[in-house]
């Protein structure tokens, strides 16, 4: 019999046996909630080799496109064949620092004497007798991953922080492929598999730390416009036709409402938490760039700020202010799943087992790697990457047009597992920093301001807490920014989202100023094909004045 792999642990192929089978026997948890009839389209895996060894897919899987099947209705047919299989839901590293600011507690969600009481979009409404505590999840939807705090309203404290991959990857790596799915054969279904994997964690809080669902009472979520509107069940089809914008956009534009923002009843949403709890979706800048950016400028401040700041919102959609109280910039880059994992033929998210940290001191010796978790090197994530091409440049083994000097097809960078990077994998990530170059020259442009005129840079996002600002300028992925005035500021979206969680007046601050951010269209620049031309050389960012 040959192997089922599932990363670096296998197990002997039996006929008959579904992949959920397999799923218990590794103790690996997969959501379900319909006792494993297909019924629920929870059980999302991805096969990664041997899909034609697994039964024909069913009815029940007609919703999903490629090598993806639903665990339970997944059998083997050929137990001669190998077969490795991933879980949509994988437990990334988690990212939970981020700037500090302190935040006067004003909830909306408060004790009354023996009963909680609301303030919500319809005035204040009683929720029922206290039960010793309340609760609020401030939760981070981005397209990759998802984060949320569980955030005690009375002390004002985190108390469980949680992270997940996002579970939508069946329907594209990116928004626009999403939207594709969302508007065609099966509407809904990734509103669905994403809301069924808020509510598992929620049972994972309320188990781990014996609560009641119920004293879950509030719930913030911010995300990029396609993300948010998708958890909302709001049709995303505008957001992927000019002008780009979402229908939520669209109507405040035509003063059908006071604002971008969202209020819906966990009732309706689908949340298992209070029923009667609010569920408020951050507001929108403007066309990709979303409720995660409003909460990233809260968390950092740059919209009440004198001096001039650059914020740089590193993901699969690439997010760029700049500014301060006075005027604000900002544009989206479509930079892809590149530098999270995907497309790259080694390429991981930020998992245990990914090169986190390279360095080659002799061209002739193997790298020095650092590894999450210490285990044996299945891959290599952003930082790695960052790291990597930045290597191979100083050591003058890649040209600046991303070609290896020497005959050769493919660097490998840990030889004991035979882990590589190609051509057509170096195309892929200058493609996608290109991109990242283009927003951060044109929306210095239009700002009529240089790199050398910003205070600080702010990074966020998991990805951008990790990299080496050297090696990110190295190759032009930053603009070249003294060290001191760079600032990781972590998953500044989530702590942006647990700020709105715990003081309503921000939330009221978020709207306001997410109305006055000029929103930039990269592609209507007329330099626009120039810098992207230039965005795929690795070498360091020119420093354009506009």
């Amino acid at each position: 019999m040959s192997p089922l792999r599932h990363g670096n642990r296998s197990l002997p192929l039996t006929r008959g046996r579904t992949l959920f089978d397999y799923a218990d026997d590794l103790s690996v948890r997969v959501p379900t909630s319909c006792g494993r009839t297909g019924e629920c389209h929870e059980c999302v895996v991805e096969v990664k080799r041997g899909a034609n060894a697994l039964s024909p897919p069913t009815a029940a899987e007609s919703f999903l496109r490629g090598d993806y099947r639903l665990a339970c209705q997944a059998s083997v047919e050929d137990a001669d064949a190998d077969l490795e299989f991933n879980i949509l839901r994988r437990q990334p590293r988690i990212l939970t620092d981020s700037v500090p600011r302190d935040v006067e507690l004003q909830p909306a969600v408060r004790r009354n004497g023996d009963s909680v009481v609301a303030d919500g979009p319809g005035g204040t409404h009683d929720m029922g007798r206290y039960t010793g505590a309340i609760y609020g999840i401030a939760a981070d939807i981005g397209t990759t991953t998802v984060a949320m705090n569980l955030v005690d309203l009375e002390s004002g404290d985190t108390v469980y922080v949680a992270s997940f991959e996002n579970p939508q990857r069946f329907g594209g790596s990116d928004v626009m492929h999403r939207i594709s799915y969302d508007t065609g054969d099966f509407p809904g279904e990734l509103q669905a598999v994403l809301v069924s994997s808020i509510n598992y964690e929620i049972g994972e809080m309320v188990r781990a730390l014996k609560l009641r669902r119920r004293q879950i009472c509030d719930f913030v979520a911010v995300g990029n416009a396609t993300m948010r509107d998708i958890m909302f069940g709001i049709n995303v089809e505008p957001i992927g036709v000019k002008p780009y914008k979402s229908r939520i956009e669209l109507e405040f534009l035509d003063g059908k409402r006071p604002h971008t923002a969202l209020n819906a009843s966990a009732r309706e949403s689908g949340l298992r938490i209070h029923p009667d709890a609010n569920v408020y979706g951050g507001p929108l800048i403007s066309s990709h760039v979303g409720a995660d950016v409003a909460a990233d400028l809260l968390a950092i401040g740059m919209a009440d700020s004198d001096e001039l700041q650059m914020l740089v919102d590193i993901g699969t959609n690439t997010e760029i202010v700049v500014g301060n109280r006075d005027s604000l910039t900002a544009a989206s880059c479509p930079a892809g799943p590149a530098f999270e994992g995907g497309g790259v033929t080694y390429g991981v998210p930020g998992y245990d087992g990914a090169v986190e940290r390279l360095r080659i001191d002799d061209p002739d010796a193997p790298p020095l790697l650092e590894v999450i978790g210490g285990n044996e090197a299945i891959g290599i994530c952003g930082s790695g990457l960052i790291d990597l091409l930045a290597e191979l440049r100083r050591h003058d083994i890649m040209s600046e047009l991303g070609a290896f000097n020497a005959a050769m097809d493919e660097f490998v960078f840990a030889p004991e597992q035979r882990l590589t990077i190609s051509r057509a994998d170096i195309s892929a990530l200058a493609q996608a920093k290109a991109a990242n170059y283009c927003g951060q020259q044109i929306v210095l442009k239009q700002a009529q301001t240089s790199a050398d005129d910003y205070a600080r840079l702010h990074l966020a996002g998991g990805f951008a807490n990790y990299i080496d600002p050297a090696n990110a300028k190295a190759i032009g992925f930053l603009p070249d920014i003294p060290d001191t005035r760079i600032i990781k500021a972590g998953n500044a979206s989530l702590q942006g989202a647990t700020m709105m969680l715990l003081n309503t007046g921000l939330r009221l601050e978020a709207e306001s100023f997410s109305e006055r951010v000029r929103h930039i269209e990269l592609e209507t620049d007329p330099d626009f094909f120039d810098h992207f031309v230039e965005g795929c050389q690795f070498k360091p960012m020119a420093d354009t004045v506009g």
